[in-house]
């Protein structure tokens, strides 16, 4: 049996493998995947690229608006385990309550459900994978992936990326 570590390490190398031979997008700087063109759909909130660089940190518009991945174990909300609510970092719409939180031993922060409302889901196909991609539904800003491998009650694992996020204790 592969464990689901060592089957992102055989994904990573047919990945590699498959850039390499010019199958896949290029990668901007060896560390995040930039697509040519952004999430698709019309959000609520919505701005120009020079304005969501004046609203995020470079590595914030990487991840939300060019659909990187931040490194696994990067992120400090992997270790928030107060209550609260965890919101999206683009337009600070509310997408996890704290007590939906596991630790999926990924490196990234995981649920296993989002609020009501909060997320729109869209296939990805990217390295020659079948995903199911997670998007704030009002601004469309790119979170992660949900998979079906999550704990009860959903069965579902929320696998998202701590800079797309934000976090607010409760009472905050």
């Amino acid at each position: 049996m592969v464990s689901r570590r060592q089957f992102l390490v055989i994904s990573g190398s047919i990945g590699s493998a498959a850039l390499a031979l010019g199958l896949l997008p290029k990668w901007a700087d060896g560390e995040t995947l930039v697509p040519q063109d952004g999430p698709v759909g019309s959000f609520e909130v919505s701005h120009s690229d020079a304005e969501w660089h004046a609203l995020l940190s470079d590595e914030q518009f990487q991840v939300l608006r060019r659909e990187a991945t931040e490194r696994p174990y990067s992120s400090p909300l992997n270790d928030e385990h107060r209550t609260g609510t965890f919101a999206c970092a683009g337009c600070q719409l509310p997408l996890f309550a704290s007590t939906t939180k596991f630790d999926s031993h990924t490196g990234w922060p995981s649920f296993w459900a989002p609020l009501d409302n909060a997320t729109a889901v869209r296939t990805d196909t990217s390295f020659g994978v079948l995903r199911k991609e997670v998007h704030c539904r009002r601004c469309g800003g790119h979170l992660g992936h949900v998979f079906t491998d999550g704990p009860k009650p959903t069965g579902l694992r929320y696998c998202m990326n701590g800079l797309a996020m934000t976090f607010a204790g409760a009472g905050a």
